[in-house]
């Protein structure tokens, strides 16, 4: 490429929006946001660059990868771009805001990360999500995977698979096991690649009581639906199960059944090696699919713990996905007006009133010095003429 033309080129991952498309984010998000108000969840405006610290708060070293950080010019401190927003809506809860028993937030926004996404994934996602704070019951869990699902059917999406995982069940068992930081890592990632192989290389090397090893390496085959998974679970965890384990099992039956009874076009599954975000998960962890995607189009799950460095400890849960994902689904309610054309013609009242007029019903006006096509017609409001105005019959592309 040259010189000259590259300076037109993006990075990589980095892509723009052009006025067909972003009329439907702006639609889509605008339904979306209404979706959130009317669950009762106020939206928040987090601002794009933060000190690094804040920004990486709890969230493992995944997002520090992903975070572009740079100097802060007048404090000498290390700035970031966010990469991802939950952290900054625990800030803003726990530091921006005054005290509530709960709280709901919703936001919407683009992030931007160092690395794409998956496969030719975006490096500027437009993320968009909710969190509520305060609710430590299963009830909390419910409200949230409720809202997402809804969200998504909003968006087009007509059948989902749920997956859901509960990280309590390996964080247990790396416990028992006596795992190192180091070794727990390896041992979640082979988890998460469903390596039984690997799994079993590293616990061969350590002198572990079998019902131990066991229930670690069956984790990688307890995944399905959400029936089985329990049922085998209770089996083979049976020596080792203590009343945590317990408690993130019977919480994942409860989900499970009341999601499928109030959603019924859901399929719900269970796998206990999910382990996305473990480092700052603190119990629940889903994820949701759509037919076509071949990576989760939304995802979530608890994390208590994280508001604790803002000074404000509590439970927390909630769930994001990517506007631009969802585009894809999302059909427009409403075939839009043909656009009106007038001409560029400031000395002519009687045509600038019936522009105004026109503009003020939410019709789309375009004045313009330009030949009007020949395949225009003369436009007639309430049975007689507002004025030289035209309609291109057919243009139905712009509202």
């Amino acid at each position: 490429m040259s010189h000259k033309l590259s300076r037109w080129a993006l990075p990589a991952g980095i892509d723009e929006l052009l006025p067909e498309q972003a009329r439907r984010v702006e639609q889509l998000r605008t339904a979306l946001l209404q979706q959130f108000h009317v669950a009762g969840y106020d939206l928040v405006i987090p601002p794009l660059v933060e000190f690094v610290d804040s920004l990486l708060v709890g969230a493992g070293e995944d997002l520090s990868l992903d975070t572009l950080q740079m100097t802060d010019g007048l404090t000498g401190r290390q700035l970031g771009l966010r990469a991802d927003m939950t952290p900054q809506i625990a800030r803003i809860d726990a530091h921006s805001m005054k005290p509530e028993t709960e709280r709901r937030l919703c936001y919407l926004g683009t992030v931007v990360r160092a690395r794409p996404d998956g496969l030719g994934g975006s490096r500027t996602p437009m993320q968009v999500g909710a969190e509520l704070y305060g609710v430590a019951a299963v009830e909390g869990d419910l409200e949230i995977i409720s809202l997402m699902l809804r969200l998504l059917h909003m968006a087009g999406i007509e059948c989902v698979v749920l997956d859901l995982g509960h990280v309590d069940v390996f964080g247990e068992l790396a416990r028992q096991a006596g795992l190192n930081a180091e070794d727990e890592e390896i041992a979640r990632d082979a988890l998460q690649r469903k390596s039984i192989a690997d799994i079993h290389a590293l616990l061969a090397m350590r002198n572990l009581a079998p019902a131990v090893q066991n229930a670690l390496m069956a984790l990688g085959r307890l995944n399905g639906d959400w029936r089985d998974v329990l049922a085998q679970a209770d089996q083979v965890l049976a020596e080792v199960m203590n009343p945590v384990m317990r408690r993130a099992l019977d919480r994942l039956h409860h989900i499970a059944t009341l999601v499928e009874q109030n959603f019924p076009q859901v399929s719900v599954l269970v796998d206990l090696s999910e382990l996305h975000g473990y480092h700052y998960q603190t119990g629940l962890v889903f994820a949701a699919y759509a037919h076509g995607v071949g990576r989760e189009i939304a995802r979530g799950g608890r994390y208590d713990e994280i508001g604790e460095a803002f000074g404000r400890a509590r439970p927390a849960t909630g769930f994001s996905t990517d506007l631009r994902e969802l585009l894809r689904f999302y059909h427009e309610p409403a075939l839009q007006l043909a656009t009106i054309y007038a001409p560029a013609d400031y000395a002519d009242a009687r045509l600038l009133g019936a522009v105004e007029r026109l503009r003020a019903s939410g019709r789309r006006v375009v004045m313009t010095g330009q030949v009007i096509p020949a395949s225009a017609t003369q436009l007639v409001q309430e049975g007689a003429e507002t004025g030289n105005l035209w309609q291109l019959m057919g243009d139905t592309n712009h509202g």
